[in-house]
């Protein structure tokens, strides 16, 4: 007969832990539950070398923001309808598929059997739950309105996703345009140009120093094709990790500011996160300095981090937030303006989700805009390498001629 290890909350509300056994773990909750008992968990003891699947699958995956998203809106929608904070997490817990969410949300619900609160269980569960949403889900606690909190978490953090995603896919396009280029280059260095080549010595014809430059990385490819995609593949480590350190990002950061149209997208995009993020906080009961603080950690340009430090410095010293956005170029002027507006008629919070609201519009805007605005400067980009390739091998051959 297997056996099951049980947590229970006795009648005096100490809890307690045991072995019990029995056919399967309903019959051990049922027998709990004839003697008083309040079963907080049951589990089946596993004998002798047993691969725990379970706890592998937990391990290897990881929680969405999608299912976040969803998580969020579920339970508000629940809490809303009547139920218990733990009976919703209960029926969320059954209905996931995902492990790695189930595991937490069996710790959430163990943590409010105890008396805890649902934001010091997310505490437990820092990889899963960040720390703007514990901020949003405290404050609603502290004010009476978990529900409602829930609700603007899980549509604030739609908002951000879909952001994200328009951004991620706008750059699609380019990337398998230039990648393709790349495979289609490499091909010809190692299969076309040799033959070029090969006619070129035989007549022992003067070759431009362009020409001389395509046949020799084609004769490198050719002959070191292995070490050749070795230093490729060597410079494009250096250059990933180098662009991980904190000087790199900031070089790269501050490259996108300069670019044109991502430039643009660059402010638009986190004038949108900020604002959105300080809005959801701000009316969700959030103290302001907190409130700063954690829109600082969700922002990953260092340029903006530093931005809203400085913010969090002004404003505890009673400096106005808006004279920290109205001052500098990372930030479009609109923003400042529209702040100033908020703290001038005390609706700060929704200042700053119009603000996000149009700047999010600006973006969306801009990701359908890109494929049209990018795809003439790829095809300028891919004319003139097929044309400086075609002039650089074309060019001999026409001296050649002439020559006969």
């Amino acid at each position: 007969m297997p056996k099951f290890k049980y947590q229970v909350r006795e009648l005096s509300g100490e809890y307690t832990s045991g072995e019990m056994g029995a056919k399967d773990r309903f019959a051990v909750a049922s027998e709990l539950r004839a003697n008083g008992k309040s079963v907080v968990s049951v589990e089946e003891v596993a004998v002798g070398f047993v691969i725990n699947i379970d706890s592998i699958n937990e391990m290897l995956s990881r929680v969405k923001v999608r299912e976040l998203i969803t998580f969020s809106h579920n339970l508000s929608a629940m809490m809303t309808a009547g139920l218990s904070l733990s009976r919703g997490l209960s029926i969320q817990e059954r209905q996931t598929k995902n492990p790695a969410l189930k595991k937490t949300l069996k710790t959430l619900i163990a943590e409010i059997s105890k008396g805890s609160t649902l934001s010091a269980g997310m505490e437990k569960s820092p990889k899963v739950f960040s720390p703007i949403f514990i901020s949003m889900v405290r404050a609603g606690e502290e004010s009476g309105s978990l529900s409602d909190a829930l609700l603007t978490l899980g549509d604030q953090l739609e908002k951000s996703y879909l952001l994200k995603k328009k951004i991620k896919g706008a750059m699609i396009y380019p990337s398998v345009v230039i990648a393709t280029l790349i495979i289609i280059g490499v091909l010809m260095f190692i299969y076309v140009v040799p033959t070029l080549a090969a006619t070129f010595k035989e007549l022992n014809t003067e070759l431009p120093t362009s020409t001389k430059v395509i046949m020799w990385i084609s004769e490198f490819l050719s002959n070191h094709l292995i070490v050749g995609l070795a230093i490729v593949a060597t410079i494009g480590t250096a250059i990933f990790f180098a662009l991980r350190t904190k000087q790199g990002q900031r070089v790269l950061e501050f490259i996108s500011f300069k670019l044109p149209v991502v430039g643009d997208l660059v402010r638009q995009s986190n004038a949108a996160r900020t604002a959105r993020t300080l809005s959801s906080l701000l009316s969700s009961g959030v103290d302001m300095l907190e409130a700063i603080s954690i829109t600082k950690d969700v922002l990953q340009n260092s340029y903006y981090k530093d931005r809203l430090k400085l913010a969090g410095e002004r404003v505890q010293k009673g400096i106005p937030l808006s004279s920290v956005f109205a001052e500098t170029d990372i930030y479009p002027l609109l923003v400042g303006d529209m702040i100033e507006v908020g703290e001038e008629t005390g609706k700060l919070s929704e200042m700053l989700l119009n603000l996000a609201t149009y700047y999010e519009n600006e973006v969306d805007e801009a990701t359908k805009n890109m494929s049209t605005i990018i795809e003439p400067v790829l095809m300028v980009f891919i004319g003139a390498s097929v044309g400086f390739f075609a002039v650089s091998m074309i060019s001999p051959m026409y001296s050649v001629m002439s020559n006969v």
